[in-house]
């Protein structure tokens, strides 16, 4: 695709990584001029529809990420056969080259990107969503030191439960036990079990659960604990270990609930840990002896259920075809007793038996496979009937039974699905069933005016919707707690699942009535009577204006409306703060005003007849030393 430019708008620049579902390009957007990240659906898998919609809806998923550890996704689209996301591009590497190159690190290292990868998840986790696919190459790290989690390729919401069809979705040295026995499972635990491996992995260099066959590490998965790190690097703190235990328990309720509750775990544990432990190197070689296990990519795939069954080793030729390999650590069949004799021409004639009887097998089934008993079924997703029709009968396939089913993403009317899948071979004149598209479920919004807020919301539920945004106003017809309208309207149709936005009433308003002033019995009754309840704060203040006991102040304030059963809170006064009085006999009549004014005082001059023309203080009415109400009036004598 290098080259080509995909919606009139991205030019493919480079090819960056291929996946196990689809390949990721570097381009540039031609229309704002910026260079991202081109994430493309193998052609295979574009005409599933089962596989687009997953890929659809990570888009969607991760829009709603607004989270720095998180790659952005910018666009989606598809152009002709090609189904593709546009995302932010992180320049710099994969978790995986940096394992790949350095073996292990230091723990230091190893908690500096564990805790952006579990702060991004946790953002995810409380969205609503579960990545399921956490591994190394999904945690990309920046030229800039910056850690981005990537490839929500198989999140789903939490709530979420779907048919896989018997197979199991992710990657193997990640799989939890849950996603093994139980495929489509989706707990924000299946995300900590995986994090868990992947600490594991940079502290040790090593993968946990690692074989020659996919069926035996999904069998270590189900029946081995993770060893501790300190098994395979001497000298690890205890507290890593812990960590890593506490995120792989086999058993999910063993495990941190989800990365936020993971997160906090591993602050915990490196608070703990002194600068040497943190800056430890690991070795490079575990032992002198130790071979080098080439730590490559880890590809997202479909796993048959077979190889989900947790049995240790195949016991016929049918388990073998089924995909199970025997390995050098599982103990091998019985070796066969030797041949008696060494009769050359007996052992020729039976080689030549053999091959003959090889040569007409191998000529009957080439001969059998391309005598046109056999073809493939087309692709048809985003087909019409019609046109999925028309297909068929050129294929020479015949249209089985056709389905009808809701899709937010493929058009009303259009193929969504193939029995068999596109691909498959099948002999001539087979059926194939059809999947057709009814559009987006649309549901009319129930009319919930005048029930109870608890039953309106068990009602849009019912109908297939979800209760929204509340907010409450006051109402003269409607009772306090049930619902007045709704927004959208009812009747309106709406897609299933869309959130309806609730009105709730509080009541009759009540206006608030001014009970400052007033003894705590009096206010009491007065706000009461008024159809409002009472609290008395703990705290009391000064007041020159209201005596002690009396109600200094009430929130909310007189003129306020309120609703019915709302609480007023009332404060009660201390009295006037009393203050120590200056003493400024003998002072200037200046001196002595801005004494006893900075002191808080108000000052009044007595002068009389005989102090008309004097400027000294002879005598003040509250003796200096004394105490008087702040704000309180102190007169002067003037002689």
């Amino acid at each position: 695709m290098v080259g080509q430019v995909l919606d009139g708008r991205y030019r493919v620049d480079a090819r960056i990584a291929v996946g196990g579902m689809a390949t990721v390009y570097r381009a540039l957007d031609t229309r704002l001029d910026r260079v991202l990240a081109l994430k493309v659906m193998h052609p295979a898998l574009a005409a599933d529809g089962t596989f687009v919609e997953r890929f659809i809806r990570e888009a969607k998923s991760v829009a709603r990420l607004a989270h720095p550890n998180v790659v952005q996704v910018f666009d989606q689209g598809t152009d002709g056969s090609y189904v593709y996301l546009a995302m932010e591009y992180v320049a710099g590497c994969t978790l995986r080259d940096v394992l790949r190159d350095r073996g292990a690190l230091q723990p230091r290292a190893a908690l500096d990107i564990l805790e952006p990868v579990l702060a991004a998840l946790g953002a995810a986790h409380r969205a609503g969503f579960v990545h399921r696919d956490m591994k190394p190459e999904n945690v990309l790290i920046g030229d800039d030191g910056r850690v981005k989690v990537a490839d929500f390729g198989l999140v789903r919401s939490v709530n979420t439960v779907t048919s896989t069809t018997g197979a199991v979705l992710g990657t193997v040295s990640y799989l939890a036990p849950e996603q093994i026995e139980q495929p489509g499972a989706a707990d924000p635990r299946v995300d900590v079990y995986a994090c868990g491996v992947v600490l594991y992995e940079m502290l040790t260099g090593e993968k946990p659960h690692d074989a020659d066959s996919p069926a035996v590490v999904l069998y270590k998965h189900l029946h081995e604990d993770v060893p501790p790190p300190s098994a395979l690097v001497p000298g690890l703190p205890y507290e890593l270990d812990e960590l890593v235990a506490s995120a792989t328990a086999r058993t999910p309720g063993i495990r941190p609930y989800d990365a936020v509750a993971l997160l906090a775990q591993a602050r915990e544990a490196r608070a703990t840990l002194s600068e040497d432990q943190l800056d430890a190197v690991p070795p490079r070689a575990l032992s002198s002896d130790h071979e080098h296990r080439d730590i490559g990519a880890d590809l997202t795939s479909v796993i048959p259920r077979s190889l989900t069954v947790p049995r240790p080793l195949p016991v016929n030729e049918d388990e073998a075809e089924a995909g199970f390999h025997r390995t050098s650590r599982l103990e091998s069949p019985p070796p066969l007793p030797p041949r008696r004799g060494t009769d050359r021409s007996r052992r020729r004639i039976v080689t030549i038996v053999a091959a003959v009887l090889l040569a007409l097998g191998l000529g009957a089934g080439v001969w059998y496979i391309n005598s046109g008993q056999f073809t493939q079924v087309p692709p048809l997703l985003a087909k019409t009937e019609a046109q999925a029709r028309d297909r068929l009968e050129q294929a020479g396939l015949e249209v089985g039974k056709v389905n009808h089913a809701y899709s937010d993403t493929v058009k009303r009317g259009t193929v969504i699905n193939t029995d068999p899948k596109p691909g498959t071979r099948i002999r001539d004149n087979d059926s194939v069933a059809l999947t057709i598209s009814d559009g987006p479920q649309t549901v009319k919004v129930p009319d919930v005016e005048g029930y109870r807020l608890d039953k309106a919301r068990s009602l849009l539920k019912d109908g297939g919707l979800e209760p929204g945004m509340v907010t409450r106003a006051f109402s003269e017809e409607v009772r306090k707690g049930f619902v007045i309208s709704t927004d959208p309207e009812k009747g309106t149709e709406r897609r299933a699942g869309s959130a309806i936005a609730l009105t709730v009433s509080k009541g009759s308003p009540i206006d608030v009535p001014d009970v400052t002033g007033e003894s705590l019995k009096d206010a009491q009754a007065d706000l009461e009577e008024a159809g409002l309840q009472v609290k008395v704060s703990s705290e009391e203040v000064n007041s020159s204006e209201y005596d002690k006991g009396r109600v200094a102040l009430q929130t909310p304030q007189n003129g306020s409306t309120a609703a019915e059963g709302d609480t007023v809170t009332l404060t009660l006064s201390k009295g006037p703060e009393m203050i120590e009085v200056p003493d400024v006999v003998g002072d200037s009549v200046d001196d002595a005003k801005a004494t006893l004014e900075g002191a808080g005082f108000e000052v009044d001059e007595d002068r009389g007849l005989l102090g008309l023309f004097g400027d000294t203080v002879k005598k003040q009415s509250v003796k200096g030393g004394k105490t008087a109400p702040k704000g309180s009036t102190i007169t002067i004598t003037i002689r």
